[in-house]
């Protein structure tokens, strides 16, 4: 089982925890992270994008000239493609862009990511995060004890304002609460931090 520290906000080790192998240990598998990369970014594609057909643009009731002896080349439309502020051959519309990936592979690719930044020591777990107040400077003092450099994610078991409120205005940090975690941050962001209860509850969750 992998061990890591166990840091208080102002940065100084109070113990240590034993991850679970089977979350925090396994072997990084990069083709299922890629795989449910793509597909959470593919589902939060919008869709919306649309250009007018022939038919949708205004006018061309008319012929815009005989078919024969004008000596220009023959058209039945100003609407058609080729004209300036005409219809669009084969453009956008409309569409979802969601497709599914199997339950077992984003839990596979979720584990990876975790296992991950415990192999890169890009992890960090606080025993708690007690602000007492919203505060901005509070937040970042404590990242900077941590030494939470870079873009760094917060994870928390539960809604906490105080946190949630203090990190929201800082540039490159983000949190999260446990059953909303994705890979898209996980990768994102280069530092994690946990709390010992939101550790506690991603090996209930994810075991």
């Amino acid at each position: 089982m992998p061990k890591v520290d166990v840091y208080n906000i102002d940065g100084k080790k109070v113990s240590e925890v034993e991850l679970k192998e089977e979350i925090f240990g396994i072997i990084p598998n990069e083709n299922v992270v890629h795989a449910v990369l793509v597909n959470y970014l593919a589902n939060q594609r919008q869709g919306t994008q649309s250009t007018k057909t022939r038919a949708e643009v205004r006018g061309g009731g008319k012929k815009p000239w005989r078919q024969k002896g004008t000596g220009r080349a023959r058209q039945g439309s100003i609407r058609a493609p080729q004209w300036i502020k005409g219809g669009i051959a084969l453009g956008p519309k409309p569409r979802s862009y969601k497709y599914r990936v199997n339950k077992k592979e984003r839990r596979l690719a979720l584990k990876s990511v975790l296992s991950s930044k415990v192999i890169e020591n890009q992890l960090i777990v606080v025993d708690t995060l007690p602000l007492k107040e919203i505060k901005t400077k509070s937040m970042v003092s404590a990242l900077n004890n941590l030494k939470a450099e870079g873009k760094t994610l917060i994870v928390l078991p539960e809604k906490n304002e105080n946190v949630q409120k203090s990190a929201r205005n800082i540039e490159n940090v983000k949190t999260s609460l446990v059953n909303t975690i994705n890979v898209y941050d996980l990768l994102k962001y280069n530092k994690l931090i946990l709390t010992l209860d939101a550790v506690k509850k991603i090996e209930e969750v994810y075991a």
